[in-house]
């Protein structure tokens, strides 16, 4: 079977060793390239960005060279708006689109933002926030030093996602997979709103858990990837 590559955005927060499970249990013919932004994992040093489209921006650089062979396009909160967007300008460009889209952890970009100001939030309330999501372990939000540490990153991410503004668009053409959490805000309307994106059909799955119910199911979704991956190589 042809190989195919699956580029992995991050959540707020998140690098590109936030996917190395999914490395571990991907088959053979996934080859899966986790992207890191400013200011995180292999760019420690850069100054994180504070605009989705910025962001964008920055991954297109670093993956228009490999755009030649079959990809499809993965991210979960933050990410997953960043590969919605990534794929809008990929599109934009005339440059080949990815023959999939994976999305967990994040309705349709249509639906109206309810919180906004949280990189605001005085330092206390922000990590109760951190909290609230539950994708830092207690160990980090514990700890003064590695919170100075991480809260830049965090707070710019945030601010990215709080000040984003939703264009409506010509839909795509690329079938999306949905997944989130049944414990998490974000609601099965909601994610059925990335109907809107696509003209191809949007398969929405919900699991047990919270916001980073991901690390509870990765075999469970590395199977829906793989079903949906082996059906449109087939095609290409």
């Amino acid at each position: 079977m042809s190989s195919i590559n699956l580029f992995c955005l991050p959540f707020a927060g998140g690098n590109k060793y936030s996917y190395r499970n999914y490395e571990k249990i991907a088959p053979d013919f996934i080859n899966i390239i986790p992207i890191d932004l400013p200011g995180r994992g292999s760019r420690i040093r850069e100054t994180p960005l504070t605009s989705m489209h910025d962001m964008v921006d920055d991954v297109l650089m670093q993956i228009k060279n490999k755009l030649h062979q079959p990809y499809a396009i993965y991210g979960h909160s933050m990410g997953g708006w960043l590969t919605y967007l990534l794929t809008k300008k990929i599109v934009a460009e005339r440059l080949t689109p990815p023959v999939a889209l994976f999305i967990t952890g994040c309705g349709g970009p249509s639906v109206e933002i309810t919180e906004r100001g949280r990189h605001l939030l005085p330092k206390d309330k922000f990590i109760d926030k951190l909290r609230e999501l539950g994708g830092s372990p207690d160990e980090i939000l514990q700890n003064p030093e590695l919170i100075e540490f991480f809260e830049p990153v965090l707070r710019a991410d945030f601010e990215a996602v709080d000040t984003y503004i939703h264009e409506d668009a010509e839909p795509l053409d690329i079938p999306i997979t949905v997944v989130i959490g049944l414990q998490e805000k974000a609601t099965y309307d909601e994610a059925m709103a990335w109907q809107k994106e696509t003209t191809q059909p949007v398969t929405v799955r919900q699991f047990p858990g919270r916001h980073f119910f991901i690390y509870d199911f990765e075999e469970e979704i590395m199977k829906l990837i793989i079903k949906n991956l082996e059906s449109n190589i087939l095609q290409l």
